[in-house]
């Protein structure tokens, strides 16, 4: 039996997965990730990727940070690939219970997901920081300069976790409660380099847990399956 036909009676023997991802999983819809050989922390720019997307930075130089926000993270065009459609498909069966992502861009709930937990917010959530009135993404993108409040004039924050920024406790609290819950846990699509974070999947008790990425991460000694592959050519072959 190949590895990916294992991860598939895993899937048919499961009825309560949980599946944890990072930024692989929106590489195949074309968003860039950031720690690989093309991802933005490897391309040149004034201020380091992981300085501008700072709590500091962004309170200390805000025009920069939305020059390169706009340019770099707001992919608005971009569609679900297959393994967003598939996640959302075994949710809707029944056998998925949550989808936690470190992910920002809403392509989970775009390809139909209704229970997803975003460790590190959203930029479809826009909030301006006097009156506390909320915008939308686009709203954001076709701003001139500092995005600023149409009702008070406040400048506005994407509703994202910026490095330097606490994860929102009661977020963390239900991704905590999914995995210690979950018969099989998937990882897919992350380093497993960014804490807090990567350390819940610590609070994981089941003996299913599956590790799918491209590239080495630190846990994978700890995975009962290790599929060391794109995601799409996973999740292509699960059938609902």
């Amino acid at each position: 039996m190949s590895n990916i036909d294992t991860f598939l009676k895993m899937i048919e023997e499961s009825d309560n997965i949980v599946f944890f991802g990072g930024a692989g999983v929106s590489t195949e819809s074309g968003i860039p990730d950031f720690r690989s050989v093309d991802g933005l922390y490897n391309q040149k720019y004034d201020y380091p990727p992981e300085t501008i997307l700072s709590h500091s930075f962004y309170m200390r130089h805000t025009d920069e940070f939305y020059r390169f926000y706009k340019d770099k993270m707001l992919c608005l065009d971009v569609k679900p690939n297959v393994t967003h459609r598939k996640l959302a498909e075994l949710e809707k069966a029944g056998k998925l219970k949550a989808v936690i992502t470190q992910n920002i861009d809403g392509l989970h709930q775009v390809a139909g997901s209704k229970r997803v937990l975003e460790l590190h917010g959203s930029v479809h959530r826009n909030y301006c920081r006097k009156c506390g009135k909320g915008f939308d993404a686009s709203y954001i993108q076709q701003s001139e300069g500092i995005p600023t409040c149409d009702s008070c004039e406040g400048q506005i924050k994407p509703d994202v976790v910026l490095y330097e920024e606490g994860l929102d406790q009661q977020t963390l609290d239900d991704a905590v409660f999914y995995i210690s819950h979950a018969d099989m846990l998937i990882i897919g699509g992350t380093s497993l380099a960014v804490y807090p974070a990567a350390g819940l999947i610590n609070y994981y008790r089941g003996n299913k847990l599956v590790l799918i990425n491209k590239s080495a991460t630190p846990v994978d000694n700890k995975a009962d399956l290790l599929l060391q592959c794109g995601l799409g050519e996973v999740f292509s072959q699960i059938k609902c």
